[in-house]
């Protein structure tokens, strides 16, 4: 069956940990090759590390029957990798996997099988790496909560190294431990990731432009959380821009990279302070959908080996 006729979707996998060796591995476990035929059934479109938050992200695609199989394989490579015990590192976590987010890419697959997927995987690896713990978010929550909600909810935004994990609370799996931590997971629109850099160490400057740019604010673009962090010497805000549904058009939109970077500028701009630098990280939706369906058509499992790994 040809890759266009499948329903395909996307993991952007977020790992608490930015070792290359660690994460490639965890990587090529999330590809498939069937043995009979040497068919293509799944595929790691991108890798990107950030050796200051000690993070990664892994975009694997799939078609949707092969997501859960693929998904679990690296949840499983991951667990079995790293310690969250050890972790050291700036950006707010609280697992070893940190968030499983599951999108879907082509128009025939659906924010409701996506959920039910991602619940799967999280009851399969519950029971396959005993110790680990899941909150639901989006189409797999039984309240439809979005992922900052359920963030909140769970005390994410304080996730760091030393945090007491008796006190989480879980939906899927045993009481979270330092080991494994909590885990996020959910079916949810599409979400790129956009981080912009200002040239300054002021963080209380970066997060009063974090709350005028997210869809929240008066002013703020669609779909559009973000957050600002200390990074590398200066003040990163991450963005994540999640693909809004347009009833009128009857496809989802979302916003444009260059439009958030340029209100990031004027408005730091207005503060007496430069752009630094910006990066996506990873694909927009229409660029993860094509690369898939390249990937797939031609048997590259291992996508992400012909491209740059993306440094931060």
């Amino acid at each position: 069956m040809a890759a266009t006729t499948r329903k395909l979707a996307a993991c952007l996998l977020n790992v608490s940990e930015a070792n290359k060796n660690i994460v490639e591995s965890i990587a090529e476990s999330a590809t498939i090759v069937s043995q009979d035929n040497g068919t293509c059934s799944s595929t790691v479109l991108n890798i990107f590390n950030d050796k200051d938050y000690n993070r990664s992200v892994i975009t694997i695609a799939v078609p949707l029957h092969h997501l859960a199989d693929s998904v679990y394989n690296a949840c499983r490579s991951a667990f079995d990798h790293i310690n969250l015990t050890n972790h050291r590192g700036r950006h707010p976590r609280l697992g070893a996997v940190d968030l499983v987010p599951i999108h879907p890419l082509s128009d025939d697959g659906s924010l409701e099988e996506c959920g039910v997927v991602a619940k799967e995987i999280a009851n399969r690896v519950a029971v396959g790496v005993p110790g680990t713990s899941f909150f639901l978010f989006g189409a797999s929550d039984h309240q439809n909560r979005g992922l900052v909600q359920r963030r909140k909810d769970v005390g994410w935004y304080g996730g760091k190294f030393g945090i007491n994990y008796d006190t989480l609370k879980h939906d899927i799996g045993e009481n979270p431990t330092s080991r494994y931590g909590l885990t996020g997971i959910g079916g949810s629109p599409y979400v790129m990731n956009f981080n912009v850099t200002i040239d300054s160490k002021d963080l209380k400057i970066g997060r009063d432009i974090a709350s005028q740019i997210r869809a929240t604010a008066p002013c703020g673009l669609p779909g559009v959380q973000s957050m600002a962090f200390e990074h590398e010497g200066r003040i990163e805000i991450a963005c994540n821009v999640e693909s809004i549904w347009n009833v009128l058009l009857n496809k989802y939109l979302y916003t444009e990279a260059a439009t958030l970077k340029d209100l990031v500028e004027r408005l730091s701009g207005e503060r007496g302070v430069k752009l630094f630098g910006s990066a996506v990280v990873g694909f927009s939706p229409q660029e993860a959908l094509q690369l898939t369906r390249i990937a797939l058509e031609t048997g590259q499992n291992q996508f992400w080996k012909t491209r740059t790994i993306k440094m931060m």
